[in-house]
């Protein structure tokens, strides 16, 4: 076994681990990222697929924020195109843009109790929140039993959430759009989504290193601190030491690779009963455009559909010329539990012949991915996450298990990675420097 030391190791490439190893970098450190899957993005990449470049899961990558800094910190380049309007609703087969009217305008159309419901998302910006126990469902059946209303707010859930409303407490709910800016600007990536996180990788590479297919086999521990990393790299085995370990691989797999006796018992079952959520995942491509808005809607009634994306309006070089590109996102009843892939997969094509009459013979069918259980959309159901640190010393965990409450997607990814970091930052600060 060969044995190198390293500033600090990030363990997976997801929106997480890169994030976190390009603010390392910031910092000056020299960090080892290692990746088990022979290219970066994890649950976000990419793929070629008889000529159109199909993203996996996420897809809007959000401005303005932490994500955003990242890649200037660094100084990666951040190549997005921007729809306008981004976002939609795809109602009774016509777009409705809220940009010209907000939900004021969308809810008055749907429930005479629109205001009442307005008027609880402006006592939230005060502070005035659920206690975590009610579900979204259950706090919006206070105020209106119409079923449209409800469809909308559980596919919010669903394309925001990847989660059912009566599964989202509804305190993340109105946190999220109250305090985490939900509908921020957002751009796709016109070389798929791994092109952003490939610049990232780039970046870091410049004073650390990417080590592709090289999976994390242990994380080892010597009196209750991080000691060492031991990498499969090829088909040489490598021990990294270290006192710095970031991980981007999920609390399961996190505890997994340390060894669960080096966590306190309920910490384990805390991880043990951690509530991923899921979603399906539909690529598919028409010669004739299927609806005319730009960016994402969101729909009404469905039976599992909740959003979907034109994907070749805002980047045409996704697809070959001539042909559509878009993507639409399912969530499966339970999200948080065990479900039939194959009976939720075909609700959600029912959805989708509904919404646009001809679907089969106008498509053609690129991919169908369910993310779930260990490949999930996200590790931990909004409220329901991890703390980023651990009882290990040294051992740091990051991605969209350790988010903040009410907070989802890449942005929170982000978000984690800075929070970490900083975190580590400030502990050395603190530590006693060697004597000269």
């Amino acid at each position: 076994m060969r044995e190198i030391h390293a500033d600090a190791v990030v363990i997976g490439a997801g929106a997480g681990g890169l994030c976190a190893a390009a603010r390392l970098v910031h910092q000056g450190f020299r960090p080892i990222l290692v990746e088990a899957h022979d290219k970066v993005g994890g649950r976000a990449t990419t793929n070629s697929i008889d000529g159109f470049i199909v993203n996996e899961g996420a897809i809007a990558l959000e401005v303005g924020g932490v994500f955003e800094e990242t890649f200037h910190l660094v100084g990666a380049p951040l190549d997005l195109r921007f729809p306008e309007p981004a976002s939609a609703f795809y109602l009774d087969h016509k777009v409705v843009d809220v940009g010209k009217g907000g939900w004021g305008l969308l809810l008055g159309q749907m429930t005479k109790q629109a205001a009442r419901i307005l008027d609880k998302f402006a006592e939230a910006r005060t502070g005035a929140l659920p206690d975590g126990r009610q579900s979204t469902a259950e706090w919006l059946s206070g105020f209106t039993k119409n079923e449209s209303v409800h469809a909308i707010f559980r596919n919010l859930c669903a394309a925001i959430f990847a989660c059912n409303a009566d599964e989202l407490p509804a305190r993340a709910f109105l946190t999220y759009f109250v305090s985490k800016g939900a509908f921020k600007r957002f751009g796709f990536s016109p070389n798929g989504t791994i092109g952003v996180w490939q610049s990232l990788a780039d970046a870091v590479a410049k004073k650390g290193e990417v080590w592709l297919s090289s999976p994390a086999q242990r994380i080892e521990i010597e009196n209750g601190a991080v000691s060492a990393v031991i990498v499969q790299r090829g088909d040489e085995t490598v021990r990294i030491a270290t006192d710095c370990v970031i991980s981007n691989a999920g609390p399961k797999g996190t505890v997994a690779l340390a060894g669960a006796d080096a966590f306190p018992a309920d910490y384990v079952q805390r991880v043990s009963d951690l509530r991923p959520a899921a979603n399906i995942v539909y690529n598919f491509a028409s010669r004739e455009p299927l609806f005319n808005a730009p960016g994402i809607v969101t729909f009404g009634k469905t039976r599992r559909l909740c959003n979907m994306a034109n994907m070749t309006a805002a980047c045409p070089e996704l697809a070959p010329p001539g042909w559509h590109l878009y993507v639409a996102y399912a969530v499966p009843k339970p999200a948080l539990g065990d479900f039939d892939s194959e009976a939720e997969v075909a609700e959600g094509l029912e959805d989708l012949r509904e919404q646009f009459p001809g679907f089969d013979a106008k498509t053609k069918m690129l991919s169908i991915r369910v993310m779930r259980d260990e490949w999930p959309a996200q590790r931990a159901c909004a409220g329901y996450d991890l703390p980023r640190d651990s009882t290990v010393r040294g051992l740091w965990q990051v991605g969209d298990a350790v988010k903040d409450y009410g907070n989802g997607g890449t942005q929170a990814c982000a978000e984690t990675a800075k929070l970490v970091v900083d975190a580590i930052v400030a502990e050395r600060a603190k530590a006693p420097q060697p004597a000269h």
